[in-house]
């Protein structure tokens, strides 16, 4: 079967987390054919992939949200809307319950194209009621134009050709889940989503914090980003998660119970299980963090962490493994280290992890959101104990669900809580005996419940069931 997977800024552009699943994946279920339909910010990352695909991989669309092309034009007139359609416009502009069918129509059949809609009076009255309506008090300029950027990549997106193709999976919801429900819509081919985290809940926190998004307006960004994932939530056959209480999210955000479903990210055990322990200098207790250098990472406050565990055991080390996502922020981290005369924290960039779990002490992440980071599960596979911050799978990880009852493997803590982070740090470094009981509960929980194998067969029988 040929199934399209639809991303959004992740794979095939950057590496780790949800590419590095994905890559694996793909390559793996060497009996399907795979369209990859991939969303970038940007045109500039056009054709700019840090992976080789599999042979398995037959097609390659991308679309990007800044795309400038298509429809430039000066006529400001729309062909005559019906009632249901105007409706329809409406409840999308004011961020409501749209009919999603009926505008797919429209901007597929092109009634209605992306830049003539959004310079017409129909657009501008929409506004206008807008504000009459959520924002009186605010100038009318400002809403109109953070309604026009909301909407024109929106529009772009769903103005895109649709991929020919047995099935639509879904690694998000937000752009890439609308986009998927779009050709699912179209085509009455089936629908599937995974969520690797919750994607809505991770972008309202992103824009509470953002400081180029008023925040007269935040409300409103949020509320569209909520109407992206209901309409997947809606459409969809099948909805998996990758632990019991992100299912227990997406119901509480509308998915019907029964669609959902839980399947666990898995790991190559044999290889990280195989790893030993060799460390060159005993006297150093080593700490690593496999982590890309971006703000959702939270690298700053493992940085202040490190620095308070430094001052009062002399003898760690701390090595952040990871590639850089975001250029400033990881200026900014060296920044940090430089002032903060840390000659104990190495910044390695990307490299083997395997070979730097083999002098490991111990492993940490702080992360501001995750769903079920790999980086853990293959720390856990070799035994390694670990510090995480408290966000998506990390405590179920750590402390075991509801069917296990093998132990801690390591200590959870709040999100950027500096003190707590530091503390459990401090806990673990300071006794070895601590460290090899956490890493073979550890190693135990991985090699019973997160094995790659499980993971793909579960998503074979997904695609048997709900693909024909």
């Amino acid at each position: 079967m040929r199934i399209c997977l639809v991303l959004e800024g992740s794979y095939p552009y950057v590496h780790g987390g949800v590419s590095t699943w994905m890559h694996q994946y793909i390559t793996e279920m060497k009996e399907h054919e795979f369209i990859i339909w991939v969303i970038g910010a940007n045109e500039e990352k056009k054709g700019k992939f840090v992976y080789e695909f599999p042979e398995n991989v037959v097609e390659v669309h991308e679309v990007f949200l800044d795309s400038l092309d298509g429809f430039e034009t000066t006529d400001t007139s729309l062909e005559e809307l019906t009632g249901e359609e105007y409706e329809a416009l409406k409840q999308l502009v004011f961020c409501a319950n749209p009919d999603w069918s009926l505008i797919f129509d429209m901007l597929q059949d092109g009634k209605i194209q992306r830049d003539n809609f959004l310079a017409s009076e129909e657009f501008f009255s929409m506004i206008q009621e807008l504000c009459e309506e959520k924002y009186a008090s605010q100038p009318m300029s400002d809403v109109f134009h953070t309604i026009r950027s909301m909407f024109f990549p929106l529009l772009n997106l769903l103005s895109s050709s649709i991929p020919s193709a047995d099935a639509y999976h879904a690694i998000s919801t937000g752009y890439g889940g609308i986009l998927a429900t779009l050709a699912s819509t179209r085509t009455r081919k089936p629908l599937l989503l995974t969520e690797h985290g919750i994607y809505t809940r991770e972008r309202e926190e992103e824009i509470i914090r953002a400081d180029w998004i008023l925040p007269s307006m935040r409300k409103q960004w949020i509320d569209f980003f909520y109407m992206l994932s209901d309409a997947i939530y809606s459409k969809a056959d099948c909805i998996t998660s990758l632990f019991s209480k992100a299912r227990e999210t997406q119901i509480a955000l509308g998915c019907d119970a029964k669609k959902c479903r839980v399947i666990s990210n898995g790991i190559d055990y044999e290889s990280f299980s195989n790893i030993p322990f060799d460390k060159n200098d005993d006297s150093w207790i080593n700490i690593g963090a496999a982590v890309r250098m971006a703000p959702i990472k939270d690298i700053k406050t493992m940085i202040y962490a490190f620095y308070e565990v430094s001052a009062q055991m002399p003898n760690v080390r701390l090595y952040i493994m990871g590639g850089v996502d975001d250029k400033a922020y990881a200026e900014e981290c060296y920044a940090l280290a430089r002032k903060l005369k840390l000659e104990n924290l190495i910044f390695t960039g990307r490299v083997d992890v395997k070979e730097y779990l083999k002098k490991m002490d111990f492993m940490i992440l702080t992360s501001i959101s995750e769903g079920q980071p790999l980086s853990i599960l293959e720390s856990m596979a070799a035994g390694k104990p670990c510090v995480t911050t408290d966000v998506g799978c990390c405590k179920e990880l750590l402390e075991g669900r509801e069917d296990d009852e093998l132990g801690v493997a390591g200590y959870c803590v709040p999100p950027t809580d500096l003190t707590s982070l530091a503390h459990a740090m401090l806990v673990v470094a300071s006794s070895e005996e601590k460290r090899l009981k956490m890493g073979q509960i550890a190693k135990k929980r991985s090699e019973r419940f997160y094995q790659y194998h499980q993971m793909i067969e579960q998503y074979r029988q997904l695609y048997k069931e709900y693909v024909r």
